[in-house]
């Protein structure tokens, strides 16, 4: 009877799935002992579901946003258990891997940027004091904004571009980096305008720091949004090397090898083509980025699995270290 009177407490919706969820998985330590479901139960978690699976996306995203709100309103009350505060936490974290779910459909994006969602990331979520959070409203914003400049241009509007930045540069979480990082690649992809504000929040000094972080995924992620920017932009090539862009990626190199090396050597051969400067520094004697190229390549000769990495090598050496164009930069 008390799991009947429980089963009533929740309401059949979205909210009511998601409270029902979290409640279950906050008991007792370690796994709970498995118990017949009530009839009443069975019932209630029946139609909840149907409601659910009538219910269209746009009420299900109105759903979540709900969940979501709900937080702003507690703030002005008195401060809370912490228990309870943890429970809140966990259901506004589910709410928010639904709508990233939801929204990796455009349509429902659309939506949820019309209904204020992505605004109440960025004001509240992106800054929130739990990480959980934070990187869950980047995410949504990276699901979002891919792919569609409508979305793109009004998180621009709403400032998104400079926050993630800065969390993607100084987050003391992780995780929250990474998103931060995924969510700034996919707001500035195909976005001429979204290229200009980040060059002009500094965003390619944000990359090359990250090329140094200790988070192999944020080194990753950066050197391959680095190397898809050099070569949807060779405008930018100049700007880069100017910034001193060939030595950090040489130092990148001299780490222990990591897969992601081989986005770090194609940026390199970018930056020598049609770039006097990326080229002059390549072949400047004090990098020492012959011998590194002669190395490399003796570590990854006969590895198929490096095949590409070693053919970046290669160029990399024909074009800098080959004896004409020796002879044409002495000149």
């Amino acid at each position: 009877m008390a799991e009947d009177k429980q089963a009533r407490k929740y309401p059949q919706n979205l909210q009511g799935v998601l409270q029902l969820a979290v409640d279950a998985g906050s008991g007792a330590e370690g796994p709970a002992a498995l118990e017949p479901m009530s009839e009443e139960r069975k019932l209630w978690l029946k139609n909840a579901l149907s409601e659910i699976c009538k219910m269209d996306e746009v009420e299900q995203i109105k759903q979540c946003l709900a969940v979501l709100h709900q937080e702003g309103m507690s703030e002005r009350e008195i401060k809370e258990e912490d228990e309870r505060d943890e429970e809140e936490e966990d259901v506004r974290n589910k709410a928010f891997d639904v709508l990233s779910e939801l929204c990796e459909n455009l349509d429902n994006a659309r939506d949820l940027m019309t209904l204020g969602g992505l605004e109440l990331c960025i004001s509240h979520y992106l800054c929130h004091a739990k990480s959980g959070l934070r990187w869950r409203a980047a995410q949504l914003i990276a699901s979002c904004a891919q792919n569609m400049s409508q979305v793109q241009e009004h998180l621009f509007s709403l400032g998104a571009l400079p926050k993630l930045l800065q969390l993607t540069d100084s987050d003391p979480h992780p995780t929250v980096r990474v998103k931060s990082l995924y969510a700034v690649s996919c707001l500035i992809r195909e976005q001429e305008e979204g290229l200009k504000a980040f060059l002009a929040h500094d965003g390619i000094s944000v990359l090359m720091r990250c090329l140094q972080s200790d988070i192999e995924r944020q080194r990753t992620k950066s050197a391959f949004l680095l190397l898809n920017l050099l070569r949807s932009n060779p405008e930018q090539k100049g700007t880069a090397a100017s910034m001193g862009m060939v030595q950090q990626l040489v130092s990148v190199l001299r780490t222990p090898h990591l897969p992601f090396h081989e986005h770090v050597l194609a940026a390199l051969c970018c930056l020598v083509e049609d770039c006097p400067q990326g080229l002059k520094d390549c072949k400047d004697p004090a990098l020492g980025l012959k011998e590194l190229l002669r190395q490399r390549s003796k570590e990854l000769k006969g590895k198929e699995e490096s095949q590409e990495e070693l053919d970046f090598c290669d160029l990399l050496t024909d074009i800098c270290f080959s004896g004409s164009d020796d002879n044409a930069m002495d000149r």
